[in-house]
């Protein structure tokens, strides 16, 4: 039988996949939000992050691909410069001090980021500006490979901002932008693979569960702004504990 702790763990990262792949994203900083909650230690929270990551975005931007959410040139661009960076970011392992607030601060760009999407609205749109998207690509990936994240919650916002896409098709944009840029941060720290939790399985079925229910919503009907922001003050919470702890 599961401790009772794994099970509560595993509901709140099956909600955490709901919400987050809903609007096209893995839901790392959501799994980091709650690992951080029930005290798991750092070296387990990066590597699991990623592997959770790596399962859910490979389904998700498949889901939002097949629905014609993409934006194949930007992907590309974005992908070339961020690659690199992610497993340079990978191979970073900072001391606890130093990825604590790290963490906190990410926490709480990703509440913030999500209250703000709440009431986002499509702008006008604009031509991919190609080595700009390169840059971005590698400043994200090498955050997200330093942090444990996909660099999903940087990213869509941004490419939103500057007109590249329309909020829905930024959700398979960055589903597949997640895909490959975890992979990459975690080969860059492979040897962390060998802190996984035995309790990994039971959490990428609870995962992929949320995947499966989320996309559903994000594809068809999801339009719930009272959902985005819970997660944004869930992670907010999440963030000050980490920068207090």
């Amino acid at each position: 039988m599961f401790e009772v702790q794994t099970l509560l763990i595993a509901a709140c990262l099956l909600l955490g996949a709901i919400l987050y792949t809903s609007v096209g994203h893995a839901g790392a900083s959501a799994y980091i939000a709650v690992m951080t909650l029930f005290d798991l230690p750092p070296v387990v929270i990066k590597p699991t992050a990623l592997t959770l990551n790596i399962f859910v975005s490979s389904y998700t931007s498949i889901r939002y691909i097949k629905s014609n959410f993409f934006n194949k040139t930007l992907f590309l661009y974005l992908s070339f410069g961020s690659i690199p960076a992610a497993f340079i970011g990978g191979r970073t392992n900072l001391p606890s001090h130093v990825y604590k607030p790290i963490i906190g601060l990410l926490l709480l760009v990703s509440g913030i980021r999500f209250l703000v999407q709440a009431v986002q609205k499509d702008k006008d749109h604009h031509e991919v500006n190609k080595p700009v998207a390169v840059l971005i690509g590698a400043s994200v990936g090498l955050l997200s490979g330093i942090t444990g994240t996909g660099g999903g919650v940087f990213l869509s916002p941004l490419i939103i901002w500057l007109g590249w896409v329309s909020v829905r098709q930024a959700s398979g944009t960055v589903a597949a932008f997640i895909f490959v840029n975890s992979i990459a941060g975690l080969l860059g720290n492979f040897q962390s693979t060998s802190s996984l939790p035995s309790e990994l399985p039971v959490f990428l079925v609870a995962v992929l569960l949320g995947a499966f229910v989320g996309t559903r919503f994000g594809i068809s009907r999801f339009s719930s702004v009272g959902v985005k922001r819970a997660l944004g003050f869930v992670l907010l919470i999440a963030g000050a504990k980490f920068l207090l702890a």
